[in-house]
């Protein structure tokens, strides 16, 4: 009855997410606790869930199985294609009840983190903590001295693939940035908005809180 009245009984203690039948709960139990027992055979990943295992091994095979009509995209999960539906159809259906912003897919338990506070990623080196797991696996770069992204005409290297796409426009003289109010252009999105905000709109974000009186030579 459970399924249908929405009552979701088992409660994980770490996270606070809840389940409608115990078994679920002890699968997510996985995630805390580490155990991944489903492991890849080609690329040595591992799964917390056997089924997580089957649908991974579709990148190893090129399998995609499931084809959306409309752009004929394919994805080797259902719940991809759904969401891409939602891209044609405008469909949101997840909805913040505390700031109403909707959203296609389920992004929703990370975005209540925004109001509830909760960073439940947390850095085993500086003890910073994250809404996302993906914050964190960027954050963990900066405790790394690896520079995987090298720049191919110098010797620069970078920690983000985006960093290095920013640089490679320095050698290209590409400026895909364009002020909508004069027309000049940047190599960067940062450098732009600094040029709005000192040119177009006369802003001044960096404000001296020391006071200094002119001398007048007499």
């Amino acid at each position: 009855m459970r399924v249908h009245t929405g009552e979701k009984p088992y409660i994980c203690q770490p996270c606070g997410k809840s389940f409608i039948r115990k078994g679920n709960l002890k699968y997510h139990m996985r995630v805390h606790i580490g155990n991944r027992p489903f492991v890849c055979q080609q690329c040595g990943k591992r799964f917390t869930e056997k089924g997580n295992l089957n649908i991974h091994m579709r990148i190893h095979t090129g399998e995609n199985p499931f084809t959306c009509q409309q752009c004929g995209k394919s994805f080797t999960q259902k719940a991809n294609l759904k969401k891409n539906i939602r891209i044609h159809t405008g469909e949101k259906p997840y909805t913040c009840s505390q700031c109403e912003r909707s959203f296609t897919h389920k992004h929703l338990d990370e975005h209540m983190r925004i109001h509830s506070g909760e960073k439940p990623y947390t850095c085993n080196l500086c003890g910073n903590g994250f809404i996302r797991k993906a914050n964190l696996k960027n954050h963990m770069k900066i405790h790394s001295v690896e520079k995987p992204f090298i720049c191919s005409q110098c010797p620069r290297s970078f920690k983000h693939k985006y960093n290095i796409d920013v640089h490679v426009q320095i050698h290209t003289g590409n400026k895909p940035f364009t002020c909508p109010q004069c027309g000049k252009s940047f190599t960067n999105k940062r450098n732009l908005r600094n040029h709005v905000h000192k040119i177009h709109t006369g802003e001044k974000p960096f404000t001296c809180d020391q006071s200094f009186e002119r001398k007048v030579a007499l």
